[in-house]
């Protein structure tokens, strides 16, 4: 990989992280959203270079042999197998193994860690509003009004590309690339959830996975865990922002003002 290529590729990266760092917190116009395809598209084409030649520095080994049935396939796979499972794990002097009791070890870890506290000195009291702006009429019923096909469809659009997918294994790019087939049933789906009468438990999961944050981890807060969902799901916060930011400027500014104070207050105790 030349030089050129090295510098181009870390700015390809760079602006992708830019724009992708913008779509968390607000919506990407049209020019952006073409522009991102544009890096994307490029960057591709520099790792599929960089990828010829990897594989040509290694003599095409993988290439003529990767695919086969062979004793080096086997290898790589058992390899593959080997990283992407736990055996044990320690805690403390203790040796933790067996899928059973590294199930229950990893689950009491993350209910302590996530769950309530057994003690909370925080009480909310839903009648003080006195301070707090309040939503008119009108931007109420534009708040509770059901979702439009736009608005869904830009949402599914702006989801990234190349995600591990949720547990039905269907990626953004399935429901991009066949919009047209399925937005109907998508937009029943959100009406149904819009008015109360979609089973949610039946979609309402997703896949937990534990990220190694480093080689060899051996205890349990040396895994990052992450959950992948239906884009079902993933979509729903990104239509609950369309209308957030379509909310007046002064019930925004106010909103960021009291979790200031919130903050501020909560830091002090």
């Amino acid at each position: 990989m030349s030089a050129a290529n090295k510098k181009e590729k870390k700015t390809l990266l760079n602006k992708l992280d830019e724009l992708d760092k913008k779509a968390e917190n607000s919506l990407l116009d049209e020019s952006e959203l073409n522009l991102k395809h544009v890096l994307n598209e490029r960057l591709a084409e520099i790792l599929r270079e960089e990828e010829l030649k990897w594989y040509q520095r290694a003599k095409v080994k993988h290439l003529l042999e990767g695919d086969a049935n062979t004793k080096y396939y086997h290898l790589l796979a058992n390899g593959k197998h080997r990283k992407t499972r736990i055996f044990q794990l320690e805690d403390g002097h203790t040796v933790i193994d067996g899928d059973a009791q590294l199930k229950q070890h990893i689950t009491n870890y993350y209910k302590s860690l996530f769950g309530p506290p057994e003690n909370s000195f925080i009480e909310l009291d839903e009648h003080y509003v006195h301070d707090i702006p309040q939503v008119s009429e009108l931007e109420n019923e534009h708040l509770t009004d059901a979702f439009s096909e736009s608005e869904v469809r830009t949402a599914v659009f702006q989801m990234e590309h190349n995600k591990a997918p949720g547990p039905d294994g269907f990626p953004p790019e399935f429901y991009q690339v066949f919009w047209d087939l399925l937005k109907d049933d998508l937009m029943a789906m959100f009406m149904e959830f819009h008015e109360g009468t979609l089973p949610l438990n039946s979609l309402n999961f997703g896949t937990i996975i534990l990220l190694p944050k480093k080689k060899d981890a051996k205890v349990i807060q040396q895994y990052r865990p992450i959950c992948l969902l239906n884009v079902f799901l993933k979509s729903l916060p990104k239509l609950q922002l369309i209308d957030y930011l379509l909310l007046p400027r002064r019930l925004l500014d106010q909103h960021k003002q009291h979790s200031f104070q919130v903050e501020t207050l909560w830091k002090a105790q």
